[in-house]
């Protein structure tokens, strides 16, 4: 995979984050879609909503839809909704089937990559919701499952690369402690 990762911890439909670059739709609209012409983007959030009246989440999900499409028409949209955690649970499935429903209103033919709903179950860190290194090789796979399902795959290797090209704009890492 060809992949372009930009992020904001905290961020979310509504949710500015921790860097200040959300909320979702601003991101969209900084990273440049139409010069990347993608074949698919993918949209992870709304943990970070959970709380957020329904109506104002499904019109913020919305707009983001809307912004993907004027400016990568031609790609395919998926969205990874909310994670399961362990707190505010009747909070989390609102939350998780307003973003379900606008996206579905919004786009037809959205992937809806549901964790919530569907159970997912990974090995998660120390703080019981962040998933593990192998946590996230589980997330990945069933994300490409889902993707495969929809017949998308990763796409030929841009000439003079090794065949993937990852850059990950949008997470810092953290200090080490000296």
């Amino acid at each position: 995979w060809n992949a372009v990762v930009d992020g904001d911890p905290g961020a979310g439909y509504l949710r500015a984050g921790a860097g200040r670059k959300g909320p979702v739709a601003a991101e969209v609209a900084r990273i440049g879609l139409r010069a990347l012409a993608p074949a698919l983007v993918i949209v992870q959030a709304g943990h970070d909503d959970i709380g957020v009246p329904p109506a104002l989440e499904r019109q913020r999900v919305a707009a983001a839809i809307a912004t993907i499409r004027a400016e990568a028409p031609r790609a395919r949209i998926a969205l990874l909704t909310v994670f399961p955690g362990h707190r505010h649970a009747a909070a989390a499935l609102r939350t998780d089937q307003a973003i379900v429903t606008a996206g579905q209103a919004a786009d037809h033919q959205v992937i809806i990559m549901d964790p919530l709903t569907g159970k997912w179950a990974f090995a998660r860190s120390r703080d019981g919701f962040h998933p593990t290194a192998g946590g996230s090789a589980w997330i990945a796979r069933k994300v490409a499952g889902i993707l495969a399902a929809h017949g998308i795959g990763p796409g030929p290797a841009r000439p003079g690369t090794a065949g993937i090209t990852v850059c990950d704009s949008g997470i810092p890492a953290p200090r080490s402690p000296r």
